[in-house]
């Protein structure tokens, strides 16, 4: 007789605290013990036959995949807050809860798209790189000099928990804010936020900073048109999903010098970054981290393993998307 398969699987290498909450709940469970995703034949045999799955942004489940899995599987919990690696609405007609982490990242987020304006303004990457490389002769007048981020215009495309978390850090550098988003009402308690029109939002701004999820409507909104708008010292920053923008028109408009630098901390075929991007000095180029301080992942983990438990509890997760 085969043996028996746990009841969920994880697809990729997370904290301790998810198999903390499923052992407490009684529930079996299988850890793929690696940070780079299976292959899709590997993920289809590994997942056909489980109760849940616990994946991350790498795993595509596409409809065929979840059509061969639907008789089994209740919930899949994706640690993340976007899902544009899941089909949802397939799931949802199969039944299949689809969860995500919302809330979580958010505060985490906006510190780190903080961290990429400052860098990328200040061109402390660049200053870095100059000083460990041996180069630094002493103080000079002239040297680095890069933009201000106090008083100056701050954009944000995208008036969601991130975009209104980064907009409130931005009172304490009395910035000018900006905001497009598609759902204003959404994000009218920040008083100090003024909603303009997209075109508009980039006209103005020193800084553009994204915070929409991938969707069709999202896919290269920042491309060769928006970039033309742009004022040619603008700093363009990308916290949200790489194909957000169209790198390949990014990149020419920083080598021509037609904005003035970017922050990126996602890129649009992952985790390749095109080597004319890593050569230019006005470039901050960091590996995915938006969330990445131990509290917010353990709590992303935590949200997506109780998400698997009152899926399996024939209850509805708190967190459906």
């Amino acid at each position: 007789m085969a043996a028996v398969r746990p009841s969920v699987y994880v697809t990729q290498r997370v904290l301790d605290v998810v198999g903390h909450v499923l052992t407490e709940h009684g529930i079996t469970f299988e850890v793929r013990d690696e940070e780079t995703p299976a292959t899709p034949e590997a993920l289809r045999e590994a997942v056909v036959g489980r109760r849940g799955v616990i994946c991350q942004i790498r795993d595509r489940f596409d409809a065929a995949l979840l059509s061969e899995i639907a008789g089994s599987c209740k919930v899949i919990a994706t640690i993340s807050v976007g899902v544009d690696h899941i089909d949802v609405e397939a799931a949802r007609g199969l039944g299949i809860h689809v969860t995500n982490t919302p809330d979580a990242l958010t505060e985490t987020t906006a510190d780190l798209t903080w961290a990429l304006m400052l860098a990328a303004a200040r061109r402390l990457g660049e200053a870095e790189r100059f000083v460990r490389a041996g180069r630094w002769t002493g103080w000079g007048l002239t040297q680095f000099l890069g933009v201000d981020v106090h008083s100056a215009t701050l954009g944000i495309v995208g008036g969601g928990r991130i975009g209104m978390a980064v907009a409130r850090r931005a009172s304490g550098f009395r910035m000018n804010v900006l905001c497009h988003t598609r759902d204003p009402g959404r994000a009218r308690a920040e008083n100090a936020v003024r909603f303009v029109s997209f075109e508009t939002l980039l006209r103005e701004s020193d800084f553009v900073s994204l915070h929409v999820p991938l969707s069709p409507q999202t896919h290269h909104m920042i491309g060769d048109a928006q970039l033309q708008m742009m004022k040619a010292t603008a700093i363009l920053i990308n916290t949200a999903r790489g194909p957000v923008v169209d790198e390949t028109a990014m990149i020419r408009a920083l080598q021509e010098g037609r904005i003035g630098g970017a922050g990126l901390d996602v890129f649009e075929r992952e985790p390749a970054v095109p080597e004319a991007l890593l050569r230019l000095d006005n470039v901050v180029a960091l590996p995915h981290i938006g969330s990445a301080s131990r509290g917010t992942r353990e709590m992303m983990c935590r949200m997506a393993a109780e998400s698997v438990v009152a899926a399996l509890r024939g209850e509805r997760p708190r967190y459906v998307v």
